[in-house]
């Protein structure tokens, strides 16, 4: 079951952090419309967490997909979170998400808790399973408990078949090299470290997921935001903060080499992650309908091989202490 889940994955994914408020609010309407417009556009990988805004993702991610034909469907969330109650007392804007504090994130990634997790997202979903569900961010919490007990306890889940195909998401990919090394996994989410920008992915993670046959699901292609338009102001930021120059710098030759050959900077961040063979799709984070559109009007826009050959034959970008 679990390779037939990874070979469903192919081009767009749907990210659904907006959903959640992502640094501000997202209207109920414009949710609702930009699952439908995935939908509508052909999108069928849906990915959550409950990360992502105190639950509030998961729920308004379920109450739309609860309406669209489930085996046409492909859904992932992650674990090892648990939200219980918060303060109470103000927003979660700390941790990015534009929510009140009513709950709070708790790391567990023992085996009672990532099976307590799955539970209570499938609950907020409004779904009665999970194609794909992930081990979120370990290096952030308990990492060593995260891979030598949550993983096996994943695996047994998957073979339980109560979930299909089981992963690891991260921006580290020391942490998500690792976990392909265990030979338990289908999927990683790797989270900035291979796209237009920076590739320090190609190094061992990717190199690992060949030999073990694991799947890569990409994300935050646009780097913080660095590579959404074709324009990069001076204080751009990667990384969530201010961009260093030679950051800087290399936004400034990818924008130009897009200029150079008719199309966007946009339009080469999202395309390049899928020119490799074991990057199953990009999931984008999307807030309404008309960015779902845009993403996929950037997904379909022809891209002159002249182009590629210019992003190829750049040097790579050596930013070692962004690669954590």
């Amino acid at each position: 079951m679990s390779a037939a889940i990874v070979e469903r994955l192919n081009g767009l994914g749907f990210g659904a952090a907006q959903l959640g408020n992502l640094y501000r609010e997202t209207s109920e309407r414009d949710a609702h419309e930009a699952v439908g417009a995935a939908w509508e556009g052909g999108i069928r990988y849906f990915d959550t967490a409950p990360h992502y805004g105190l639950g509030l993702s998961e729920r308004r991610l379920g109450r739309v997909l609860q309406h669209l034909p489930r085996e046409e469907i492909v859904v992932s969330s992650k674990v090892g979170r648990l939200l219980r109650p918060g303060p109470g007392t103000g927003d979660d804007l700390a941790n990015g998400f534009a929510v009140p504090d009513d709950l709070q994130r708790v790391w567990d990634v023992s085996e009672v808790g990532i099976r307590r997790s799955l539970e209570e997202s499938l609950e907020r979903l409004g779904l009665d399973r999970l194609d794909i569900l992930y081990l979120h961010d370990p290096e952030e919490g308990p990492e060593e408990q995260a891979l030598a007990e949550g993983l096996p306890a994943l695996a047994r889940m998957r073979e339980e078949g109560l979930v299909g195909a089981i992963g690891v998401g991260s921006k580290d990919q020391r942490v998500l090299t690792r976990a392909v090394r265990t030979g338990l996994l289908d999927l990683v989410m790797v989270s900035g470290r291979y796209s237009l920008l920076e590739q320090p992915a190609e190094a061992d993670l990717l190199p690992a997921c060949r030999e073990h046959g694991v799947g890569v699901v990409a994300v935050s292609v646009f780097n913080s935001g660095l590579l959404a338009r074709q324009e990069v102001p001076d204080d751009a930021h990667y990384e969530y903060g201010p961009a260093p120059q030679p950051v800087l710098q290399r936004a400034w030759e990818l924008a130009a080499i897009a200029r150079d050959h008719g199309v966007t900077l946009p339009d080469l961040a999202v395309q390049y992650p899928l020119r490799r063979p074991e990057i199953r799709a990009v999931a984008l984070g999307m807030r309404n309908a008309s960015q779902v559109r845009t993403n996929l009007q950037r997904l379909q826009a022809p891209v002159p091989q002249a182009a590629w050959d210019a992003v190829d034959a750049l040097p790579p970008l050596d930013l070692p202490g962004a690669r954590a």
